[in-house]
């Protein structure tokens, strides 16, 4: 049967969360005429980690989280993650910006927010490290407007929920960006998608799911999509396929069988949330606050109280609390783990399991936490909580990274493109600054797949993402002269 050209499109994307919004919505914007087949399992976009009950909503930007920034063997800060987090949130504010202008996102304030951004620590040893942090990161003309205090009664102006009814004579520093953002990850996902439904030539498909992905003669691939309602099975020949699916990335390019993708793995993480509707207490606690992650714990775990506006209402968030699970998405099966051991990845698995036994046993532990040690977690941060305002809810899943390197298997705590070896397939897989960064990563997209494009996209690129083909961490001028334009087109 001779297939139509809606069965061979130029592009297919895997997912329909943020990472496969933003890639779309950039490369259509580079050439309105590529054609895109988008294959959601679920029936909507953005069902997943992009929800924004799924995640914490932060604009990440290494203001407040501490574990961007590390301590040298010297007792200096490495502050090199940070900054690289910082800049890519850049050219998602810019990208937006673009949308922003060209008529795509109607109205940002639905999706992006001014927030500030709070670190909070306790204790001679965290209060030493936080300052040192401070002292390391004002330097640098990307975090020049933070502030820092050790004074209580500051701390209190910042975040006055965390002081109130705290006993005095604790050692206290914080540090705060004013400048810092809340996310609404989901309501993004679905503008985007909105307006790309719109688009000739882009076709959308929910309840859709791809149970293979096949190499044609010639570079393509057969992707095959199985409707989840009918049954009906189709294969459809695409010239790339960008995989943004979340946790089932993995499963899909092992069953692809990418020599790209042995020997790689994923370590499943779950959470929940507290949360606040209490509009009083919303009102009173308007910053991201972030502490310190517990000993053994991952970094998806850091303790924080947030201001989130999810719908246009306020809430308060306050966690995550970590665990463990065998799924691999929130909508996933619990042989999702097992499924995924393979003879090229059982031993870097094992490596992981000995190597991290103390995070195996933080989430153990936190799977088997009460109610009520959840609740002291909070009174940690708030001294005054009352557990009646309070309600759980369950975050998105993470799968962080285990990949071998150096002959043993590492555990991963960050975001990575993985790219065939053609670059006709490219695959997000891990976990946090993740949604942050999208921009980022569909940028890292076109530049490796793409290449032979590049040419000719060339000033296209720059009038999306002005800061293309230059450094922010270095060029001082442009990158204040960048936050300004973006933080005006935006309303933060």
């Amino acid at each position: 049967m001779t297939q139509t050209s809606e069965e061979r499109p130029d592009i297919v994307l895997i997912g329909a969360g943020v990472m496969s919004a933003s890639f779309a919505a950039l490369i259509r914007r580079l050439d309105p005429d590529l054609s895109l087949n988008v294959y959601e399992t679920l029936d909507s976009c953005a069902r997943e980690s992009s929800e924004a009950w799924n995640n914490a909503g932060t604009g990440h930007a290494a203001y407040c989280e501490l574990n961007y920034t590390t301590k040298r063997k010297d007792g200096s800060i490495d502050i090199a993650k940070a900054l690289d987090v910082n800049t890519e949130f850049d050219l998602s504010r810019q990208l937006w910006t673009h949308l922003a202008e060209s008529g795509w996102i109607e109205n940002p304030s639905s999706f992006i927010r001014t927030c500030p951004h709070v670190s909070f620590v306790r204790g001679e040893e965290n209060v030493a490290f936080l300052r040192a942090r401070y002292e390391a990161m004002a330097r640098h003309h990307c975090f020049d407007t933070m502030s820092y205090t050790e004074d209580p009664h500051v701390i209190a102006e910042w975040a006055p929920l965390m002081m109130a009814r705290r006993k005095p004579g604790e050692h206290l520093a914080a540090t705060r960006v004013t400048a810092g953002t809340d996310v609404d990850f989901g309501t993004l996902t679905r503008l985007l998608f909105s307006r790309l439904r719109q688009e000739k030539g882009v076709s959308i498909h929910y309840r859709h799911k791809v149970t293979a992905l096949t190499r044609e003669s010639g570079g393509r691939w057969r992707v095959t999509v199985q409707n989840t309602e009918t049954g009906e099975t189709k294969n459809v020949s695409a010239g790339f396929v960008f995989v943004g699916a979340g946790g089932a990335a993995l499963d899909l390019l092992k069953r692809a069988d990418l020599p790209e993708a042995h020997g790689y793995a994923g370590f499943p993480v779950s959470g929940l949330f507290l949360h606040a509707d209490n509009l009083d207490l919303c009102q009173r606690h308007t910053a991201k606050v972030y502490g310190k992650a517990a000993v053994g714990s991952p970094p998806m775990s850091v303790p924080h109280l947030d201001t989130r506006v999810i719908g246009g209402r306020p809430y308060l968030l306050f966690g995550p609390y970590a665990g463990f699970t065998t799924k691999f998405l929130k909508s996933g099966r619990w042989t999702d783990l097992p499924r995924s051991i393979t003879r090229d990845n059982v031993k870097a698995m094992f490596d992981v399991m000995v190597d991290n036994r103390d995070l195996v046993r933080y989430l153990v532990g936190q799977v088997v936490q009460k109610p009520s040690s959840r609740f002291a977690a909070l009174r940690e941060f708030y001294p005054a909580a009352r557990q009646h305002d309070w309600r759980v809810a369950v975050a998105g899943q993470r799968v962080q990274i285990i990949k071998t390197e150096n002959g043993r298997g590492t555990l991963k705590f960050g975001t990575e493109v993985l790219t065939t070896q053609d670059r006709s397939l490219a695959a997000v897989l891990g976990a946090s600054p993740g949604a942050s960064i999208a921009a980022s990563v569909a940028l890292q997209v076109v530049c490796r797949n793409f290449a032979h494009r590049l040419p000719e996209w060339q000033e296209r690129l720059k009038e999306i993402i002005p800061s293309y083909g230059i450094d922010l961490r270095q060029d001082e001028a442009t990158c204040r002269a960048i936050r300004a334009r973006t933080g005006e087109a935006l309303g933060i």
